[in-house]
């Protein structure tokens, strides 16, 4: 490796990084500067984000800051590379400048280099500290090493080609986060039954080894939801529809359930709430593909307080990430009806689309006369009888629908007044959807 570089670390579509296999989040600072006078040419890299990790050391722009320097591309420093980490020593002089954090790393076998983190921020130095020396000293990153030598070559191309690969980790290259869950243990082979009772006998010992163990499972169902997709791929197309079945219902229940790494408070600080606003544009967007590119903002407090496990956030909380949305590049936003109901979609979701497929609907010789309900419409575009609802509301202000209230709810109907000649109403053209209805209705009378 050179030395006058360091290894690129890849984002998501909202910024957040992308975590390796088992690399779990531990503490965040803004407007950090990172420096190395060892290195000739080294990267300006002032004022970003700093992510601390089990196995790296993450330097990422920070775009919501003006001060920040946008051209610089986010970096990673493994924390297996640091060969020390020098204690702060208290004086008088660090009481007039940035609080400092230096390290040695050997970045390849000729030379280590001294970097130093400074924090111009509101950061607590001393937590960062001892939990930069914790992680150094625990080298997670020995255990996955292992993990791997014990499962073998087989179950390595299951959970993918290496910490460093692109199908790896918890996030896939085009954002979206990846969902675990514990469901996968049901098609384990009797030795990992076996491990996993013991492990669940561990685990109940007390709750901080429940948690521990919780973690471990949360990675076997990855590593069978992945054995689950590339077996798939690799099936021919003479598999029965109850096989594939089986298969997409199991995948369903993975992708259900599971964030391995939420961000909290304590591990975000300050930036908690920015940084679980891109948490959850990633993970949205499996969601929103499923629900037609709409979903209602209390399913969305649901799902995600369910994948997050333990670490439930509050309804102000989620309100407060979505409406950070407007200030940073992610695909989805948060929109409000007139009636009031708040909902997240994609931006690139058309309402001309929902009202043209609408507009099938109601024009329909057999919806005509009988008009349609939200739960027609809710059929039709394969969403909630609610969503459907906001939508047909939506198309009666735009004046295409119009409505009828009767004890059996709500119905709505084309909007055929801008068809009748105010001078004649009763002109009816050989062309239109009002010739249309009028057919039908004739036709019904007489039956």
């Amino acid at each position: 490796m050179a030395t006058n570089s360091l290894p690129k670390a890849d984002l998501t579509s909202s910024g957040r990084p992308v975590f390796l296999q088992n690399e779990i989040e531990c503490s965040i600072l803004s407007s950090v500067d990172l420096e190395c006078d060892d290195i000739p040419n080294f990267p300006l890299l002032k004022s970003g984000l700093l992510v601390l990790t089990t196995h790296r050391l993450l330097w990422l722009p920070d775009n919501s800051s003006s001060s920040s320097s946008s051209s610089a591309a986010a970096v990673a420093l493994p924390l297996s590379f640091l060969t020390h980490i020098f204690s702060t020593k208290k004086s008088v002089k660090t009481l007039f400048h940035s609080p400092r954090v230096r390290f040695q790393a050997s970045l390849d076998s000729s030379k280590s280099v001294v970097m130093t983190v400074v924090m111009r921020g509101k950061g607590d130095t001393d937590a960062f500290l001892a939990k930069f020396w914790e992680n150094w000293r625990a080298r997670a990153w020995e255990n996955d090493v292992q993990t791997q030598t014990q499962a073998g070559v087989g179950s390595s191309s299951v959970s993918g080609s290496g910490p460093g690969s692109g199908s790896g980790g918890f996030y896939t290259r085009e954002g979206a986060v990846r969902m675990v869950g514990v469901s996968g243990i049901l098609r384990k082979e009797q030795e990992m039954w076996e491990s996993t009772d013991k492990s669940l006998q561990e685990a109940f010992q007390d709750l901080n080894a429940l948690m521990s163990k919780a973690k471990e499972m949360v990675i076997l169902a990855e590593k069978m939801r992945q054995k689950l997709l590339s077996g798939s791929n690799s099936k021919s197309s003479a598999t029965n529809d109850d096989e594939v079945g089986s298969k997409e219902e199991m995948q369903d229940w993975l992708l259900s359930v599971g964030i391995v790494s939420p961000v909290t408070k304590e591990s975000a600080g300050a930036l908690y709430h920015q940084q679980l606003s891109r948490q959850l544009a990633d993970y949205v967007r499996i969601p929103l593909e499923r629900a037609g590119g709409m979903i209602n903002l209390i399913d969305v407090y649901c799902l995600f307080n369910r994948a997050r496990g333990t670490e439930l956030i509050s309804p102000d909380d989620l309100l407060r990430a979505c409406s950070l949305w407007e200030k940073f590049d992610v695909p989805v936003m948060l929109r409000k009806f007139d009636s009031g109901v708040m909902v997240i979609q994609n931006k690139s979701h058309s309402d001309e689309e929902v009202f043209a497929r609408i507009k099938a609907l109601v024009t329909n010789p057999d919806t005509l006369r009988t008009g349609i309900s939200a739960s027609d419409a809710a059929m039709t575009l394969g969403i909630a009888p609610g969503m459907a609802k906001e939508h047909l509301l939506t198309a009666e202000s735009k004046g295409l629908l119009c409505r009828d209230i009767s004890p059996d709810g709500f119905r709505f109907y084309i909007n055929l007044f801008p068809e009748i000649n105010t001078d004649d109403v009763y002109l009816v053209k050989d062309y239109g959807i009002y010739n249309t209805w009028v057919r039908v209705a004739s036709a019904s009378r007489l039956e």
